[in-house]
């Protein structure tokens, strides 16, 4: 048998020659080489060559029970020995994926009694766009074809979806968004020049709404879509209310109100939802990442009743074609049921409280020559670098963020989400311990630390 660093380093030309990585430069993938991992237990991951990290960010914000539950693997295996596929087609169906859809059901805000799975987060998205058409068509509305999202949030890379994401990088060279896709600004409260005033910056949001609603035409704006926390956009927390507020004013004019939970949901914020945070009920909420907590794909989309009767009623006796093959799979459905049995068996309690910890310890780097500010709630948080505290100078592009901090962490054994404009995002899994999370801000001090020896760093600090 080949040797760990022999075998790594087969694996790595192999992975150089085939295989495409997401959102990744083609070109400097292929120069960096990929990091292989092995193994993974609890809240650590192993690489091809024994090193072990503490995986601050649980995989891409979806391992939330942690690796290795032994309980998800025997779910996974047992299904799959009994029935390893079953169609959603033609009227058929299986226990676990009819199980899973009304345990979610009965947990999820209000009245969003109605359950469709999709493979991921990004066509959870696409699916809500085509339901939404579907929804206003009904309703005799088709012209209600325009969508309007939040600058800076993220709802997945789809064709559709992209367009929505607020990114650049997502929607360069794709020739999106579309032009029925509308933003409006993010509320982003540390450089929003009414950071100092939430309420202020809740009052800006909701005119804004309103301005680009009338500015598009009242009768044709479908939804609106919204993350609790942006997300991929540097973990932005909006001031509590603002998302209520949000959600009333589409009320007010008859718009569609989406919560994209796709990375919220399922403990990372401590509830299991975070619009139970924010006290909504959304017309249709997405989810994803924490369903399975990344052991398997599903993502889903939860519907209100008016909007599911909406369309059953514009449908009639006529099928609505919209579907998937692994739609509902059993063995994402069965897993998916266990993991929710281990949130519900200490694990969300368990996040509370390391979420707490995590909070507490990462604002104690504030004092931090590098550090511009600490945000975040429960177990989602980031850290945002800058140059200057007073100005909030992001670092300098040479520096190269994106690379050579997650490279640095990775070397003090961390994993963390490096963002390119000098962000480090958090999203540990909910079974952390309290070392292992004192250990995650310990690791970023020393990080931290190493950054201020940059040589583009001193150059404008000195």
């Amino acid at each position: 048998m080949p040797s760990k660093p022999s075998l790594a380093n087969s694996l790595v030309e192999l992975d150089r020659q085939h295989l495409v990585h997401p959102v990744s430069s083609f070109h400097g993938h292929a120069a960096r080489g990929v990091r292989v991992l092995a193994s993974a237990k609890g809240a650590t991951v192993t690489d091809a060559e024994g090193r072990q990290l503490i995986d601050g960010f649980a995989g891409l914000w979806c391992v939330n029970a942690g690796y290795g539950q032994e309980s998800v693997v025997a779910a996974a295996m047992r299904q799959m020995r009994e029935l390893p596929y079953a169609t959603g087609y033609f009227d058929l169906g299986a226990e676990a994926p009819i199980r899973l859809a009304a345990a979610l059901a009965e947990r999820a805000p209000g009245d969003l009694n109605h359950v469709y799975f999709t493979l991921g987060g990004s066509d959870a998205v696409d699916s809500t766009i085509r339901f939404i058409r579907y929804y206003w068509h009904a309703k005799g509305q088709p012209e209600r074809d325009q969508f309007i999202s939040v600058a800076q949030g993220y709802h997945g890379s789809s064709s559709a979806g992209a367009g929505l994401t607020a990114l650049p990088l997502f929607h360069d060279g794709f020739g999106i968004p579309y032009n029925w896709q509308h933003k409006i600004s993010s509320h982003d409260l540390y450089r929003n020049p009414l950071g100092h005033d939430p309420q202020a910056v809740i009052e800006a949001s909701v005119a804004e709404l309103r301005a680009k609603v009338e500015a598009i035409g009242p009768d044709r704006v479908a939804a609106f879509y919204v993350e609790p926390i942006q997300g991929s956009g540097g973990v932005l927390v909006p001031p509590d209310g603002w998302v209520r507020a949000l959600r009333e004013t589409c009320a007010e004019l008859g718009i569609l109100f989406v919560a994209d939970e796709v990375i919220t949901g399922f403990g990372r914020t401590g509830p299991l939802f975070a619009c139970k945070d924010e006290g909504i009920v959304p017309d249709l909420m997405t989810v994803a990442k924490g369903l399975t907590s990344g052991y398997v794909p599903m993502g889903a989309v939860l519907m209100s009743d008016h909007v599911y009767q909406t369309i059953a009623d514009g449908a009639g006796a006529k099928a609505v074609g919209h579907g998937f093959t692994y739609s509902a799979h059993p063995v994402s459905a069965a897993v998916g049921l266990e993991v929710l049995a281990l949130y519900e068996g200490g694990l969300l309690e368990n996040g509370r409280r390391m979420g707490a910890r995590l909070q507490a310890g990462l604002r104690g780097l504030s004092d931090h020559p590098l550090v511009g500010d600490v945000r975040g709630r429960g177990m989602l948080a980031a850290v945002e670098l800058v140059t200057d505290k007073a100005a909030k100078t992001p670092l300098p592009a040479a520096l190269q963020a994106a690379t050579r901090l997650f490279d640095r962490a990775w070397e003090q054994g961390l994993i963390v989400r490096s963002f390119a404009q000098g962000v480090f995002g958090y999203a540990p899994p909910l079974c952390c311990t309290e070392s292992e999370i004192d250990a995650i801000v310990e690791r970023t001090r020393k990080v931290l630390d190493l950054t201020l020896d940059d040589p583009e760093i001193r150059s404008v600090l000195s």
